[in-house]
């Protein structure tokens, strides 16, 4: 258990991770999830950085088709889906974090592509982004009033950047948020671990995909 006890019993007495539950107008939000994040082809980490060093291999591959799950369900009810994603770097994007991590600056254009599994379709709204928060520099606010969205399901990666940047955001505006534990991911299972502890201690309702789905299926269709 990368949590150790302690640390559970201190959050606990301090009253931290109370649930919050989700409101009635869900949005679905798919971060990320390109080749460049998981590789063409599930391998272990190791080999997948020879294809790309930003790949999280084949931990961003088991989270694939949980979140296709959940994208059934979207699909199915009509809500909306958001895909915010790092579009193909040029030479004015280094900044800092392309002087933290060079090899952003240098994907293969395939790299750029949304995993086929998940991808998005007409009708999606489609966020490209340079920082970690699908919020900073996008009109993702704007889709979200227009919706009417009251809480939103995050999926995608890295659980520990881009994941968690939106979930503080969205938390921030005053939005419910899901995090399906299983439908998430990062190159580092003790790093994916630690920060689902703390986003759901408190920023939003961690849960499974599976229990996440049934909650959202007790949601109205849009429209109904």
């Amino acid at each position: 258990m990368i949590i150790d006890d302690l640390t559970r019993q201190r959050y606990e007495a301090a009253g931290f991770g109370r649930p919050v539950g989700l409101g009635s107008k869900p949005g679905l939000m798919i971060i990320d999830v390109q080749y460049r994040t998981v590789g063409t082809t599930p391998k272990p980490f190791d080999e997948a950085l020879e294809e790309f060093t930003t790949s999280c291999g084949e931990e961003g591959w088991a989270a694939v088709p949980n979140i296709a799950r959940l994208l059934e369900l979207f699909r199915e009810r009509d809500w909306p889906v958001f895909y915010p994603h790092v579009a193909p770097k040029q030479s004015y994007d280094q900044g800092a974090l392309g002087a933290k991590v060079p090899g952003i600056m240098n994907i293969p254009a395939k790299g750029y592509e949304f995993v086929a599994e998940v991808a998005p379709r007409e009708g999606d709204v489609l966020l490209p982004k340079r920082h970690p928060s699908a919020f900073f520099g996008t009109p993702l606010a704007s889709y979200l009033i227009q919706s009417g969205i009251d809480t939103l399901v995050v999926t995608g990666c890295t659980t520990s950047g881009c994941v968690r940047g939106s979930v503080v955001d969205a938390f921030s505006l005053n939005y419910k948020v899901a995090v399906p534990s299983d439908a998430v991911y990062d190159r580092s299972p003790i790093v994916h671990e630690v920060n689902l502890f703390d986003i759901g201690q408190k920023y939003a309702d961690v849960s499974t995909t599976s229990d996440l789905l049934s909650s959202l299926g007790a949601l109205p269709a849009r429209g109904a």
